[in-house]
């Protein structure tokens, strides 16, 4: 294997036309192992850590920016982005150990594709955009469209993830992220559950986002249980319908894990408490004005 550090995008896209096997990484908290468990090794390896378009974060006329390569300890450790998306920071958080985090990223998290990707429901229900960069030039599309499947993409092999673009939320706005565990800490999300949720003045949910990780091949927005909270104050009975809609779409396997049916069941579980945070911060917002 050849190693590479591009310190441009052009460069990096150049590297991927010239190595039709070459893998790229941006922490390699999930190329090593892979390796290390008979993977098949590439002709070449390209670090997109070099590349500063990739690395950072910024906020400029009410849109946030994050690099695909940025550790996600520097999400964490953002005060005002916490403040705005403390459900997508939280799931950030969830990404490793606090070492892996130096080094671990959500273009990552995303691009390996996994379905329990902690990162990517908090990414769904917050509406995020990637910018794709290729021979052709950049394009933009939601992040509900780089996953395909588990460990596939929808980008061609000479497109590299570069960055995350957020909206700021609207008033009265805020978010969430669960997951189960086996364990405490540093491990692979049993059932992951976001939600996103904007009051109106009187209580009621004004719009809803709700998304599961880890029950089917890719994580996908409970568009079903979103509709039936909208106009309706989060009562018991609201919690409920969402946590029924949320055990039925689920789609999980059998392993040792976890049965199908357990996971039907957790997932709605998590889909009702992370609906339950996300609107009791919204309220937070609304005592507050509707700042963060």
């Amino acid at each position: 294997m050849n190693y590479h550090a591009p310190g441009t995008v052009a460069e990096a896209i150049s590297l991927l036309d010239d190595h039709p096997t070459a893998k790229v990484f941006a922490g390699a908290t999930d190329l090593v192992p892979q390796l290390r468990a008979g993977r098949p090794a590439p002709e070449a390896l390209i670090d997109l850590k070099k590349i500063d378009r990739l690395i950072g974060i910024t906020h400029h006329d009410h849109t946030w920016t994050i690099g695909a390569a940025t550790p996600t300890v520097l999400l964490t450790e953002h005060a005002d982005l916490t403040a705005q998306f403390p459900g997508l920071v939280e799931a950030a958080g969830l990404i490793g150990s606090d070492q892996i985090q130096s080094r671990s990223s959500l273009g990552g998290n995303l691009c390996n594709a996994s379905p329990a990707a902690d990162s990517v429901p908090a990414m769904l229900i917050n509406d995020m955009r990637a910018v794709i960069a290729g021979p052709s030039g950049e394009r933009v599309v939601p992040v509900a469209d780089i996953a395909t499947g588990p460990g596939q993409t929808s980008l061609a092999h000479n497109e590299i993830l570069v960055e995350f673009q957020l909206d700021d939320p609207a008033p009265n706005t805020s978010d969430a992220y669960l997951r189960m565990i086996p364990r405490t800490e540093m491990d692979i999300a049993v059932v992951g559950a976001g939600a996103r949720l904007t009051l109106a003045d009187d209580g009621t949910v004004a719009s809803a986002a709700i998304a599961l990780g880890a029950v089917a091949p890719t994580a996908f927005r409970l568009t079903q249980a979103e509709e039936a909270l909208v106009g309706s104050p989060v009562t018991d009975d609201a919690l409920a319908a969402a946590a029924s809609v949320a055990s039925a779409a689920a789609n999980p396997i059998d392993d040792k894990r976890g049965t199908i049916a357990y996971r039907r069941h957790v997932a709605g579980v998590l889909t009702k408490r992370a609906i339950t945070t996300a609107a009791q911060r919204a309220q937070q917002q609304s005592s507050n004005g509707g700042r963060a």
